[in-house]
C-alpha cells in the first residue's frame, strides 16, 4: 500500500475542496483523510494502490470547479491510515 501526505495550496478553502476530495478518494477506494490547514491550504493523507494514489494526486492538481490550485506537494508517509476516508478538523 502506498501512503502519501499531500498539501494543496491556492484558492482551496471555501470552494468545497474537502467534500470533493472525499468523493474522489472514496470513488478510488482510497483510505485516509482530508482537512483544512490554518494557513489556507488543504492537507490529505492518501493510501491505497499505487496507481489509484497517483491518479488522486493528479486529480488534486485540478480540484473541484471553483478551486484554483497554485501548487501541490507530496511526500511519503508512515502514518497508518484510518479505514475508509474521512474529513478531519482544521489543523
Amino acid at each position: 500500500m502506498k501512503v502519501r501526505l499531500v498539501r494543496i495550496r491556492g484558492r482551496v478553502q471555501g470552494v468545497w475542496y474537502r467534500a470533493w476530495a472525499m468523493e474522489e478518494a472514496t470513488r478510488r477506494s482510497l483510505r485516509g483523510w482530508v482537512r483544512n490547514r490554518g494557513d489556507g491550504s488543504v492537507e490529505a493523507l492518501l493510501a491505497g494502490e499505487d496507481a489509484k494514489v497517483e491518479d488522486m494526486i493528479l486529480a488534486c492538481r485540478r480540484g473541484p470547479p471553483l478551486a484554483k490550485v497554485d501548487s501541490i506537494s507530496s511526500e511519503a508517509s508512515t502514518e497508518e491510515p484510518p479505514e475508509g476516508f474521512e474529513q478531519r478538523p482544521t489543523a
